[in-house]
């Protein structure tokens, strides 16, 4: 898988394409629409059908889930979102408001267009909601550093709205899958009550606590593979406390990488590699374990699949567009910062994998999400490109 993931990875890098495109296709090869579906024998060799070792793939792909969502959160940076004002959050707003309308109300009005999805209807439409209103801030930051733009004012208002965006998506979600234990105004009211709390004393008390710790811990483990043990650690533990009180375990260790990322103790140097250890070998394993989950030929439907991508790209990119104009930015620059914000990805991709896995969404919708992300994070770069008619810088050791 690691081995196949890389080639394919490579491969796409080299079309100036996200690594995780590569990376998906790699599974669509292994899993049951080709391999599965051609050479059976030769699949089930490979992939043994034995229980133990399903049970063990299958908890190699939560591991990775949640140390996505712990480096995702130590790209965050909270400073920048403060000091980009007024733009950033009006993009932030109306890019978050905006979408999260149309597809809350195109799920809960037009169910049935959608496929055969879950019966909890106001689950189901928070859910589509969050994921038409969701970035990729992974996706974003790589295609504004290869079009140099990430420290323009365009790339700072993209990033700083992004970060903002994913947070409150991220606190949806979470709120989404607890409500799915029952959706009892008492239980919804919980579900909101533990997220707030968790988010708010993970960032104030949390993020003091773990500033204050990190220079002691510089001091007496060696470095940085003390700060990855202990980092990585607490990801664990966050989101064993998520779950534990009906939050799902991704938002845990979401925020416990908020805090991490945001202390002055953490270098540049020291996040890099973290983030490469993750996304180098848990990352692969988990988009190409996307592949593994449903056969994409059987489940392609075409009228899902399109009204999916609409639906994405005009609430997002008319809702930043927007912001971005109100922000201040002129005509070409609010466009540019909409379709920036309307690359989804990796983040897009991992809520639907944990919507499928609560049997909240069908396999239609599921295979219909993955295409709208792998679409919207293609389509960013040359929008962006021709918007600000910027030059792909190429990084010289990966050229």
């Amino acid at each position: 898988m690691l081995i196949v993931a890389r080639l394919f990875g490579e491969f796409f890098r080299k079309l100036k394409m996200p690594l995780v495109v590569g990376e998906l296709v790699a599974g669509v090869v292994l899993g049951p629409t080709l391999l599965g579906n051609f050479y059976p024998e030769f699949s089930d060799l490979i992939f043994t059908k034995n229980m133990n070792a399903s049970v063990a793939l299958s908890g190699i792909v939560n591991i990775s889930a949640i140390m996505l969502l712990f480096v995702a959160g130590m790209e965050l940076d909270l400073s920048l979102i403060r000091q980009q004002g007024k733009a950033a959050f009006t993009t932030s707003s109306l890019g978050l408001i905006i979408p999260l309308g149309l597809g809350f109300v195109a799920a809960y009005f037009f169910s049935g267009y959608f496929g055969n999805n879950s019966s909890d209807l106001l689950a189901f439409s928070l859910f589509m909601g969050t994921a038409m209103s969701i970035s990729a801030l992974p996706v974003i930051a790589r295609t504004l550093m290869d079009l140099g733009l990430f420290r323009t004012r365009v790339g700072s208002i993209i990033i700083a709205s992004a970060m903002l965006d994913d947070l409150i998506g991220w606190i949806l979600f979470s709120m989404t899958m607890g409500m799915l234990k029952g959706s009892t105004s008492h239980n919804v009211f919980f579900t909101l009550l533990y997220t707030v709390s968790y988010a708010v004393l993970m960032l104030t008390v949390g993020r003091i606590l773990i500033n204050k710790s990190l220079p002691w811990a510089a001091k007496n483990f060696s470095w940085p593979g003390g700060f990855l043990s202990l980092s990585l650690g607490m990801a664990f533990l966050g989101a064993a406390l998520t779950e534990y009180i009906g939050l799902h375990a991704i938002f845990g260790a979401f925020i416990v990488g908020i805090a991490f990322g945001d202390s002055v103790h953490v270098t540049e140097k020291t996040k890099d590699i973290v983030t490469q250890f993750v996304t180098n070998i848990f990352a692969p394993l988990f988009f190409v374990a996307i592949g593994f989950k449903v056969n994409f030929i059987v489940n392609f439907d075409l009228q899902i699949t399109l009204l999916v991508i609409s639906i994405a790209i005009i609430g997002k990119v008319s809702g930043s567009t927007l912001g971005a104009r109100l922000g201040g930015l002129n005509n070409k620059e609010s466009f540019a910062v909409g379709f920036g914000m309307n690359a989804r990805g990796a983040m897009e991709i991992i809520l639907a994998i944990l919507a499928l896995q609560a049997k909240l969404i069908g396999e239609e919708l599921f295979v219909a999400i993955i295409i709208m992300a792998v679409v919207t994070s293609v389509m960013a770069g040359p929008m962006l490109q021709w918007l600000l008619k910027t030059k792909v810088m190429v990084d010289p050791e990966k050229s």
